[in-house]
């Protein structure tokens, strides 16, 4: 009988069990107000800064280990003991990489967010201008990203929608053409193009419509879409958006010049957050052990990159550091070869201190978009124009370089254009992406010239789908020769 009884009241408080439980927060309960889709967008931004799990984050570390790493600028730091950084380093990497993996899953994280917020902030009633402008930025965000996976890994899941079921075979999904990930992109940068041309205060460093517009350019000029391309290009220049370069090279890297005239996106980073997943960690480290065998930081490939640079271009002496100086001996320590500098807090004091540099990580930066202007104008009319110099020069000039020489065909042209690209930007994430942009053996041509680059391979071109992603979903296929 005592058995009956407890059997009863088990099945009686089964009955009571509340399936709406006050302390559980769905998808539906929460948009409900303005300040519930503020904080939805603000989250979308905070993936490219932080990572949920505590890890680095996906700008200001872990993808440019995939773009530094993997293309021929850099190595891992001498004392990195992590054997997946150091195999990007040597193009040794494989499917199972856990850095390839991790950028993976940060890239998606960010457009699973992006994609409850377009689908979910439509629903809430608040001020029109405001909605528009909030679900804009989203779709902004999540074309960056899928911009980045589909040149990491070519054809990719394209996820619009966040998940209705938890019955894990339906979400197992296949790789979507390249085509129809480029289409998706293109049409979220168009919606994009009419957000706001710039903001203030608190909302300074939000996606805008120049963004947009620069960030279509972009693509177009990754499919080879020269006349778009210059369409957007010229939006951009041309638009009365006030973009323009500073005057000072080293202007673009530092604290008190953030958010400025030549920074069309960035990627936000303070200083002393006291979190490792919310500081960007390019050039940071502890700088006082003066220790060249052993200094933390990422390295370049070997001494031919800081040779690219003539003495009196400025942007060597902001890219780089040979020496720092030692107060307890009252000497100057020489690292051989050079080391990076260009992501150093210089308002952090004493120097030595990088651990929480605050400097933005720039996506895209008004050089970028003057080089993009010369490599397209040289394509479309078989040969560089008086305007395509024009715009390679403006960006040498600012080096303190002489201009380039005239009379040059397309193709040495082109190649001037890609050398300034390099010498530009230096850890800003486009090294890897403009070898393998090029097409053919370009990247394995590149890396092949190192010995550290010891795995380098055609195949390359393409990162690998991640093993777990694919052990997971079995509808996943592998990049060829992986």
């Amino acid at each position: 009988m005592k058995k009956l009884s407890i059997l009863l009241l088990l099945f009686v408080s089964c009955n009571k069990l509340d399936e709406n439980p006050d302390a559980i927060i769905t998808v539906s309960q929460f948009y409900k107000t303005q300040s519930d889709a503020i904080s939805a967008v603000s989250a979308i931004y905070s993936t490219l800064n932080t990572d949920a799990a505590g890890d680095f984050p996906m700008y200001g570390r872990n993808l440019n280990l995939m773009t530094g790493n993997g293309s021929d600028d850099q190595i891992f730091s001498p004392s990195n003991t992590n054997t997946d950084v150091r195999a990007l380093g040597t193009a040794t990497y494989v499917p199972a990489n856990d850095r390839i993996k991790k950028n993976w899953q940060q890239h998606y994280f960010g457009i699973s967010r992006a994609n409850v917020a377009i689908d979910n902030i439509p629903n809430i009633n608040f001020d029109t201008t405001l909605r528009s402008r909030l679900i804009r930025e989203s779709k902004f965000i999540r074309a960056l990203l899928y911009f980045n996976i589909v040149r990491f890994w070519g054809e990719a899941p394209l996820i619009l929608h966040d998940p209705t079921s938890i019955d894990v075979s339906k979400q197992k999904v296949t790789r979507a053409p390249k085509d129809s990930i480029y289409a998706q992109i293109i049409a979220d940068l168009t919606d994009a193009t009419l957000l706001p041309a710039t903001y203030s205060g608190a909302n300074t460093g939000r996606a805008t419509s120049g963004a947009a517009h620069a960030l279509l350019a972009k693509v177009y000029v990754t499919r080879r879409e020269w006349a778009k391309a210059l369409t957007e290009l010229n939006t951009v220049i041309n638009g009365g958006y006030g973009y323009d370069l500073f005057s000072n090279y080293l202007d673009a890297f530092q604290q008190a010049t953030k958010n400025g005239k030549e920074h069309i996106f960035s990627v936000q980073f303070g200083t002393n957050l006291g979190a490792k997943n919310s500081t960007q960690n390019l050039s940071s480290g502890d700088f006082s052990s003066f220790n060249t065998a052993v200094y933390p930081g990422d390295q370049p490939a070997d001494s031919t990159l800081y040779q690219l640079f003539a003495a009196n271009d400025t942007r060597r002496n902001v890219t780089f550091f040979t020496s720092l100086y030692n107060a307890a001996t009252g000497k100057y320590v020489t690292f051989t070869p050079a080391r990076f500098a260009k992501f150093i807090d210089y308002s952090i004091s004493p120097l030595t201190n990088q651990a929480q540099s605050g400097i933005n990580f720039p996506v895209i930066r008004y050089a970028d978009i003057l080089l993009l202007d010369a490599e397209v104008l040289n394509e479309i009319n078989g040969a560089p124009t008086a305007d395509a110099y024009a715009a390679i020069n403006r960006v040498r000039s600012r080096a303190g370089i002489a201009d380039l020489t005239t009379g040059l065909n397309q193709a040495d042209f082109r190649d001037s254009v890609f050398l300034e690209r390099r010498k530009e930007f230096i850890q800003e994430g486009m090294r890897w992406f403009d070898l393998a942009r090029r097409g053919g053996t370009y990247l394995y041509d590149a890396l092949k010239k190192f010995p550290d680059k010891t795995g380098a391979a055609v195949k390359d071109t393409l990162f690998p789908i991640p093993q777990s992603e694919r052990d997971i979903n079995s509808e996943l296929t592998q990049n060829p020769g992986w």
